[in-house]
């Protein structure tokens, strides 16, 4: 269930509208996207996974990616960055060779639920994904649903976003494996031209033991810039106007681990299983490479939690 929704006088940005749970008008623009994002955690962090349907009208095609990842468990993902696009442009159903997934607003801005049929490919490391991606052929399924846990976070006028927190639960089918998942996560909901190739950014969203859910977004290097919200455990939202991200890399530029700052909270970031992508721009200005992470956030105030952090790197 929803926090009790603060008046307009004390959001940041501007209530959030519930029509924009559905498909936009797309622009002009060959990378105009309309992107929703799902992700989600179990309340232990043995498991965890994300969906993203990254919808591109101009370009005809659809790019979905679905995984489930775990500290003590191989990467199943499935990446397909050549879905057709649907017949019905309002559609969020997908259907690919090995891939059948649908996606319904039940009720906006406080329940969405997903279901996935695909056949993923498990690697034992997690950076096969920028050569080649092969491993072993796996079933992965999920029937899931996202109830919101807090308030619903609008972007800036001009940047077309909204975040929010939620509570997650279902079912998740991975080989012979089944998994019951109560678990917490993230959902988003963003349409526009975005550029993977430029710039670098970082993108966070958390939830603290003492219930405080955090969301965080800057460019890379980072400065003073930052969107994003401190909702704490007794109800209302905070913007976040400072956010700043280092990241530790490792092999392939994996980071290993990070260091953020979020208005004045320092944050180490322990990463517990990756799931990356590489994305080829269309226009040959080479490849980008997008590693994703469950992890535990560790903050220097003594509070600790779990959540998703990605880290996008263009091509230098």
């Amino acid at each position: 269930m929803a926090n009790t929704e603060p008046t307009d006088g004390d959001l940041p940005f501007g209530p959030t509208d519930p029509v924009d749970e559905g498909t936009h008008a797309a622009g002009p623009e060959a990378l105009w996207n309309e992107s929703y994002y799902f992700d989600f955690l179990s309340h232990d962090a043995s498991v965890g996974g994300y969906v993203r349907i990254g919808r591109y009208p101009n370009l005809g095609v659809i790019w979905y990616w679905a995984c489930v990842a775990g500290p003590e468990r191989p990467l199943v993902t499935v990446i397909d960055q050549a879905v057709p696009f649907p017949s019905r442009y309002e559609s969020l159903e997908v259907r690919s060779d090995g891939l059948w997934a649908d996606h319904n607003v039940e009720t906006p801005l406080d329940h969405f639920s997903l279901g996935l049929e695909a056949f993923g490919v498990a690697v034992d490391d997690p950076a096969e994904t920028y050569h080649g991606l092969r491993g072993e052929r796996t079933p992965l399924g999920f029937d899931l649903e996202w109830d919101t846990d807090g308030i619903a976070f609008r972007w800036p006028a001009g940047l077309d976003r909204y975040e929010i927190p939620c509570r997650v639960h279902g079912e998740i089918l991975v080989g012979d494996e089944r998994i019951e998942l109560d678990g917490t996560g993230q959902r988003d909901h963003s349409w526009g031209v975005r550029d993977w190739w430029e710039p670098a950014w970082c993108w966070t969203a958390f939830r603290l033991d003492d219930g405080t859910r955090l969301h965080a977004v800057t460019t890379l290097p980072s400065g003073a810039f930052g969107i994003g919200y401190v909702q704490p455990p007794d109800g209302g939202l905070t913007r976040v106007n400072q956010f700043g991200a280092e990241p530790t890399l490792g092999p392939e530029g994996i980071p290993t681990a990070a260091r953020l700052d979020i208005d004045g909270l320092g944050v180490t970031v322990e990463p517990l299983a990756w799931s990356p992508v590489l994305l080829v721009a269309p226009d040959g200005r080479g490849e980008a490479r997008f590693p994703r992470a469950m992890a535990r956030f560790h903050a220097d105030d003594g509070r600790s939690g779990t959540g998703w952090i990605e880290f996008n790197q263009p091509p230098r």
